[in-house]
């Protein structure tokens, strides 16, 4: 296992973090889940209030397990709140929750609209609670995760109110490459959201995109895109029971930068994919919004563009089916939405149809509505 330091927080976490909102079958496989990622060298722990039990459960494994509290380090997190005081009640149910006199690391979760920025700004909000908990050692430090926007997340991390950020990035959606860059040079750790499931579901990857990344794996060469990025902190592994840390592990001491052969692969990928989407391939410059519907445009044809570019149908079928079923964490509505109205046309550098990619869309991708875990 490779260990980086986390930002301002001075931590210096395990490149691989154990996320635990899938070890929920039961208390005993959530604790032989956490006791073999910490014999694997894991010392990061991440879970958060509104993880059914996980929070119960990762409680329950710490006090089971024959280390010193001080080499682990948990994070949870908590929704913003308006109300100071329902904030302090969080913090307070939380700590109670693990059986921990204090929390390493508190992530205000789910900063993802405007709306939820204003109440991180608030001299009365859910910070004065936390500003409180900092001061009495019942948190150690106090960061942000965000399913947002980029400009928002921009916005979040230039409050400096943060230590670090937690936030989708992956070979296959780099539009929060800035964010990733301003976290850097202001020293906010980074930790990144389930590469494997979020960055495609590369663990059950189609048998072309295989064929397009061999001799490697897809989960590999996501793996290695983000680990030899040194801006980056720490990457989520939401393992469900013990044994499915095993294939991600592999990947642990695969930090340094990227060789010639994976280079010329990820080259190779990218010309096969412009290949088969030739004039229909969205360039993710995200000129086209706003959308009068609400269409998020840019996601609906990213899903195209996997799909069409490397046969990624079934993942996008599970991101498209949460577009109006899962809030502000997957904001935006259905491409069958499109009234035809024109006006995202002038605005596209790449001269799309996109009235007719965004059908085109929902006819490949549409299916039943999904939502997130704990919605």
């Amino acid at each position: 296992m490779r260990y980086r330091r986390f930002g301002k927080t001075k931590l210096h976490l395990s490149v691989f973090s154990l996320g635990t909102m899938r070890y929920l079958a039961s208390e005993e496989i959530a604790c032989q889940t956490v006791q073999q990622a910490v014999s694997l060298g894991i010392n990061h722990l991440e879970t958060a209030a509104g993880y059914g039990c996980s929070e119960e459960y990762l409680g329950a494994a710490l006090s089971a397990l024959p280390i010193d509290r001080s080499r682990l380090h948990v994070t949870t997190k908590i929704p913003p709140t308006d109300d100071a005081a329902a904030m302090e009640r969080c913090i307070d149910e939380s700590l109670k929750r693990l059986n921990l006199d204090y929390i390493d690391c508190l992530a205000i979760h789910g900063v993802n609209t405007i709306e939820h920025l204003a109440i991180v700004r608030s001299p009365t909000g859910c910070m004065e609670s936390v500003r409180k908990a900092l001061a009495d050692g019942r948190i150690r430090h106090v960061g942000f995760s965000t399913h947002g926007p980029l400009d928002l997340i921009l916005a979040a991390i230039n409050t400096d109110l943060f230590e670090f950020v937690n936030l989708h990035y992956y070979y296959f959606f780099q539009r929060n490459a800035p964010a990733i860059q301003l976290a850097t040079e202001k020293d906010l750790g980074v930790f990144i959201i389930s590469p494997a499931d979020k960055g495609g579901q590369l663990y059950t990857p189609p048998e072309t995109l295989v064929q397009l990344c061999s001799p490697f794996s897809p989960l590999e060469l996501n793996y290695r895109f983000l680990l030899s990025d040194t801006r980056i902190g720490t990457l989520s592994v939401g393992a469900a029971n013990a044994t499915e840390l095993e294939q991600p592990l592999k990947y642990c001491d695969r930090d340094f930068p990227l060789t010639d052969a994976e280079i010329a692969q990820f080259a190779r990928l990218e010309s096969v994919i412009a290949e088969r989407l030739a004039t229909d391939k969205c360039s993710q410059c995200y000129a086209c919004l706003p959308c009068p519907e609400n269409i998020n445009i840019p996601e609906v044809l990213r899903l195209r563009n996997l799909a069409v570019g490397c046969d990624m149908t079934d993942f996008g079928k599970y991101r498209y089916a949460m577009f109006e079923n899962a809030g502000h964490w997957f904001p935006g509505s259905k491409g069958n939405r499109c009234t035809d109205c024109g006006e995202c046309l002038p605005r596209c550098p790449e001269e799309l149809d996109i009235p007719t990619l965004l059908k085109d869309t929902h006819q490949r991708l549409g299916g039943k509505p999904g939502r997130r875990l704990w919605d």
